[in-house]
Order: C-alpha cells, then structure tokens, then sequence
C-alpha cells in the first residue's frame, strides 16, 4: 500500500494510491499518526479499501507529508563509505545519530526555504524508515517486525550552522522546510529488496547523486535495533539511513551550495519522486 496526505498546509486529509491513482481515505482514516501505525490499521484499511468505492483525489492537488509530525526523527550520519570518504570523515564504527526537529517537515514538493544568516545550504538524498510498532531493547532478528514502511526524504542541512557553530549537528538540520518528505509511504510489501535501491539527486538537471542503498554501512535491520537501545521508538517515528557521496559540500574542486532560484530534485527506486524549488527567507 502507499500512503499519501493531500491538500492545503495544515488541512491535508489521508488518501492512498492504487495503480498510479490517488484516493480519498478520509472516510475510513482520521490521519496517518502515532495511533494508525500502533495497530493493525494498515491492514484494516487494506481490507475497507478492497470493499469500497473511493472518490479520487485530482492529480493536481497538493501532496504534503505522508505521515503527521511524529514524535521525533533521528537521523543516521556518514552512513555510506563514499560520502564519509567526499568529507574526510572516518567510516564509523558504530552508527552516528543526531536528532531533527520535526518542525522541519514540509510536504514532498514544497519549497525549500533558505534559513536566515545561511551561506552554505546542502541538499541529502535518503531512504526513511517510519516505525509501525513500539520499539524498545530490539533485536536484528526482530528489528523489521517494526517497520511501517519507507520514504523518500531529502535532509538538507545548513554546513556551516552544522560543522561551524559549535554543539551538535541539529543546528544544522532543523531549520524550516529542511525535510521534505514523499510522496507517499510504501509499506514493506511494495518494496522487493529495501538494500538494493537506486537513489538520486539532481540540482538544477544535473545529477549529483546517485547510489544504492546496497552501499549503507549500518543496514536497515541493525538501526532500527541500534537505535532502539538508546531510545524507544514509537510508531510514526522516522529513521533517516543516511545519503551517497554527491553533496554540496563534497564537491570538487570546491563545495556548491544552493541559492535562490535552484531546483532540486530526487527520488529512489519504488519510493517516488520529488522536487523543491530553492527561494530566499522572506520571498
């Protein structure tokens, strides 16, 4: 199944998509939230969906966040060799976590704003997991038992608020409009092999990342277990695995950052596609 929000910001309605088709769930769903994925929801609404005649949703509405703010989203750094190598950063031995603040969030294809003050905002192609069952003290085995289902998020980042201003990277990762997320949520079923996705990054038509998730050093099963011994994972939390080598601050022969006026791109295999046109604070 995919999952997708529609309409207005802040008065988006759940709906699915079947064979290429968006569809009204409102009926049947109250939101894609902490209580939808906690259940047995998913396949509730897989059976009513089977049952009913919905009313499709125009190609032409809106498509925000697939899923409502979660209680938190943690992201996974220098998750792929090549991109640590582009930075010349040490493979980790242990994942890197750092948090985002979910007030970043904004819809698949909404504009990327560039926060006040930035000279050096990067763009990051990554897969997401999102949490479909309370996770605590999980093992590898289990880990995926807990997975709702992926996403398509592009964690920008702001390097010099991130590697310059002292503290923690969330300074760099939080800032409005820094995670777009979608289209649409597939759950696992829709994937074939979640370790053998293309990834991509355009800027302005210009491919600059591309990778595969076959390429991660810390897998999807052993995050989610990692993380959960540190944390507990509740349903509708987002898991960012980390992006490839191309972004702007591994370019050569020097770092490209965006500006006003860019348009950025992206998508991974069976998880869809997206695009944010870059404008300046206060435009």
């Amino acid at each position: 199944m995919k999952l997708i929000k529609f309409g207005k910001p802040g008065q988006e309605k759940p709906g699915v998509i079947i064979d290429d088709k968006r569809y009204d769930v409102s009926h049947l769903v109250k939101d894609y939230d902490e209580n939808f994925f906690s259940g047995d929801a998913i396949e509730n609404l897989k059976s009513e969906i089977n049952t009913q005649n919905l009313p499709e949703i125009s190609a032409d509405d809106r498509l925000g966040s697939p899923l409502a703010r979660p209680s938190k989203i943690i992201c996974v750094g220098l998750n792929y060799k090549d991109h640590a190598a582009e930075t010349n950063a040490a493979i980790p031995q242990e994942p890197i976590l750092f948090f985002k603040a979910t007030t970043a969030i904004v819809g698949p294809n909404d504009d990327l704003i560039i926060p006040k003050t930035s000279t050096k905002t990067d763009w990051e192609v990554e897969l997401a997991i999102v949490i479909g069952k309370k996770a605590s003290y999980v093992s590898e085995e289990n880990a995926l038992e807990h997975v709702a289902g992926y996403v398509l998020h592009n964690d920008y980042s702001e390097r010099a608020f991130q590697l310059e201003r002292n503290g923690q990277w969330v300074k760099g990762k939080s800032c409005d409009t820094f995670a777009p997320i979608g289209p649409f949520i597939a759950t696992p079923d829709e994937i074939e092999d979640v370790h053998n996705l293309r990834l991509w990054l355009k800027v302005n038509g210009e491919i600059l990342q591309d990778g595969n998730t076959s390429n991660l050093i810390f897998d999807v099963p052993f995050i989610v277990s990692y993380i959960s011994q540190f944390m507990t994972l509740l349903p509708g939390d987002i898991i960012s695995t980390g992006t490839p080598a191309g972004v702007g601050l591994g370019q050569k022969p020097e770092p490209l950052y965006l500006k006003p006026g860019d348009v950025v791109e992206l998508g991974i295999d069976g998880l869809g596609s997206s695009i944010q046109k870059v404008k300046a604070y206060g435009e």
